[in-house]
């Protein structure tokens, strides 16, 4: 049974909408941070969710521009404007009655990893664990030696080019890290399998690190 709500969350003079999913006895909360050109209604963030939902965690979809500054192409890569964001819906999570106790995890895709990297950082330890798929987190190069979140890296094993700069960024990681090339993917994962395999990774690593906190 899960709670599902549509969220507003004020941050920072802006305010992000969201959908909130809280299973019955979740232990973790999973936040998503999408890549540029995505939102919160994207497919396959939204599939992931249901995965993790089935796997007893709690979800937040939200998009970290309001509806005007998406337009703006220069705002989908501040990725220290959408880190902040991320921050701050971070800290809305924990004044929360109904996610306040849950351990928090990101799920970042595209820039929204790079985002997620360095919110980890400027949460002290603080997030579970992370998780990126098909993601840029090479665009948070100097924040990576200061993760202490275990990093899950998931790259598509015909996305040449995301490799290579995932493999740059894995080496900068001091944190317990894992990369998973998944064999005949493409960026996006639209291959049959290729989607499944992702959330299955995605929700063995949360599920293993966001455990209650005592």
């Amino acid at each position: 049974m899960n709670h599902e709500k549509h969220v507003y969350i004020p941050v920072d003079g802006a305010v992000l909408e969201g959908m909130l999913a809280i299973p019955e006895g979740a232990e973790g909360i999973v936040l998503f941070a999408h890549g540029s050109g995505s939102s919160r209604h994207s497919p396959r963030n939204n599939y992931v969710a249901g995965v993790l939902r089935k796997a007893g965690l709690a979800t937040l979809l939200m998009d970290l521009l309001t509806r005007e500054e998406d337009v703006d192409y220069e705002m989908r890569f501040d990725i220290g404007l959408l880190a902040e964001r991320l921050d701050g819906v971070t800290r809305w999570a924990a004044s929360e009655e109904k996610t306040g106790t849950l351990r928090v995890g990101y799920f970042g895709a595209s820039t929204g990893a790079a985002a997620a990297l360095r919110s980890a950082v400027s949460a002290g330890g603080a997030i579970g664990a992370v998780v990126s798929r098909g993601g840029r987190p090479d665009l948070a190069m100097e924040s990576l030696p200061l993760v202490k979140s275990p990093t899950l890296l998931i790259v598509g094993g015909h996305d040449e080019l995301v490799i290579d700069l995932n493999r740059k960024a894995y080496e900068k990681i001091t944190a317990e890290k894992e990369m998973v090339i998944v064999p005949g993917a493409t960026h996006l994962f639209e291959e049959p399998g290729a989607l499944e395999e992702v959330a299955q990774l995605a929700a063995r690593w949360f599920k293993d690190r966001l455990k209650p906190m005592p």
